[in-house]
């Protein structure tokens, strides 16, 4: 009997043994279960989440898009719309200031004729303004070269602009130019004086040659020795009291 008991009360230990064995082990797995669960319910939040954040967004640039159009119509069909590019404002700003000052950057226009005052002799010529002319020259008759004091002058004739009587010159030859008229093959050399010249704000000194212009309507040519750095030349700018010169001018190299 005792060995039968003793049998039995191993066969339950054995049993029990068992039994604890397997809560162990559940109760072991527990643990590693409810951190998975966990992660998978939050990453599957985040999902919803960005899910919910990207239709938004969606939503925004339809919104956008929608509006866009409208805004462009509008500046499109709105006369008083202000330019978004600042042209017209660009442009009426020179324009104001080329009304006002009759200068751009600091520059003075001057159209294709403009009357000169020239001293000596004192008085206003027209003038022809050539940009393709490197010196500015006068209408010269009776030319004469001669000495003073050891030193080269010249005398010449200039015409009155308004009596057509001429005008008696002196003045110290600086040096000589070589200068070719249009449709010419050959160069001529011409005496070069200085004089003073007064154009618009412009008062300078400058060197004219000196030929024979009588062809012309005008008897002063002003070149780039003196517009270079100071003027800038518009054709369609012209005084109502001066015609224009249609004839063709020297050039001087």
């Amino acid at each position: 009997m005792r060995i039968a008991h003793l049998y039995n009360f191993t066969q339950i230990s054995g049993h029990c043994l068992i039994i604890l064995l397997a809560c162990f082990m559940l109760s072991a797995c527990n643990p590693q279960t409810d951190p998975l669960s966990e992660r998978e319910a939050r990453v599957n939040a985040r999902e919803s989440e960005l899910v919910t954040l990207f239709a938004e967004l969606v939503e925004l640039k339809k919104s956008l898009e929608k509006d866009q159009p409208d805004k462009h119509s509008v500046g499109e069909n709105n006369p008083r719309a202000p330019n978004v590019d600042g042209c017209v404002c660009e442009n009426t700003e020179a324009s104001s200031v080329l009304k006002d000052t009759g200068k751009i950057d600091a520059k003075t226009v001057l159209g294709g004729i403009e009357m000169v005052h020239l001293d000596p002799p004192g008085l206003e010529f027209s003038a022809r303004i050539d940009t393709g002319a490197q010196t500015s020259s006068l209408n010269a008759l009776d030319i004469v070269e001669f000495e003073r004091d050891g030193k080269p002058f010249v005398k010449f004739n200039l015409i009155h602009p308004q009596t057509g009587e001429k005008i008696e010159l002196t003045r110290r030859l600086r040096r000589y130019a070589r200068v070719k008229e249009l449709r010419s093959q050959e160069s001529q050399r011409r005496p070069v004086v200085r004089m003073r010249v007064i154009l618009a704000d412009i008062d300078e000194q400058i060197n004219f040659t000196l030929e024979n212009r009588s062809r012309f309507k005008h008897q002063v040519l002003i070149g780039r020795n003196l517009l270079q750095d100071l003027a800038i030349v518009d054709v369609s700018k012209k005084p109502d009291s001066v015609t224009a010169d249609n004839s063709a001018d020297a050039t001087t190299k």
